[in-house]
């Protein structure tokens, strides 16, 4: 029986505003273009059950979702999304892509809401075992810059609507992760303009695949 290599997981993580969306497809488009079979997904979301649950986090404004509350089902949409799609891609040697992971809990539920992060390191260790991404792209920017970013687009979700010192917040806990991980965590400069944007997604994701395919 031939032996099916392990795909690595990538994910892309930042402040809304950021630019995540745009660059997602430019990940996925070097990706693809090596030959890599890519799985695209997202949190919180990535399966039907998770969907489900992204919508109650996110859009229900009108129900008070206590921090730890909001935080448990996170978690549950992760272990449905590792069970159901992330695990499953990763042992048949697809490469998955998704649009955060586990640094978005941190920042946001640890950073933001001020969750103990020893609680979410619980949390992730029995969620998750031994899962973590190979490879995270930060879409860093200033709060006034994400802010005039997101008024142009769709009504904000309940994490958009919150106050700059909660965003700002966010930022800061992204940007410890990414000090505390520098291995794995890439701090990409979303102010630039989206060419230059581009050009240091490309350069990250292509030292990455030689750094794989040369192992």
């Amino acid at each position: 029986m031939t032996h099916v290599p392990r795909g690595r997981f990538v994910t892309v993580e930042g402040q809304d505003g950021a630019g995540k969306t745009t660059n997602l497809s430019v990940i996925r488009d070097t990706l693809e273009s090596s030959g890599i079979h890519v799985v695209q997904t997202r949190e919180p979301g990535g399966t039907p059950w998770g969907e489900a649950l992204r919508d109650l986090v996110l859009n229900r404004h009108d129900i008070d979702i206590a921090p730890i509350a909001e935080l448990l089902t996170i978690f549950a949409a992760r272990a449905q999304h590792i069970h159901q799609v992330i695990e499953p891609a990763l042992s048949s040697g697809k490469w998955v892509l998704c649009d955060r992971f586990t640094d978005a809990t941190y920042a946001y539920q640890g950073g933001g809401r001020g969750i103990s992060l020893d609680t979410i390191a619980l949390l992730e260790d029995t969620v998750q075992g031994k899962l973590k991404p190979d490879l995270t792209l930060l879409f860093d920017i200033d709060i006034d810059t994400s802010n005039a970013r997101a008024r142009q687009r769709s009504e904000a979700d309940r994490f958009e609507s919150e106050q700059d010192s909660f965003k700002q917040a966010v930022r800061t806990q992204y940007l410890k992760l990414a000090k505390q991980n520098p291995q794995r965590v890439k701090v990409i400069d979303a102010s630039r303009p989206l060419e230059q944007v581009v050009r240091a997604v490309r350069s990250q994701v292509n030292d990455f695949i030689k750094a794989v395919i040369g192992e």
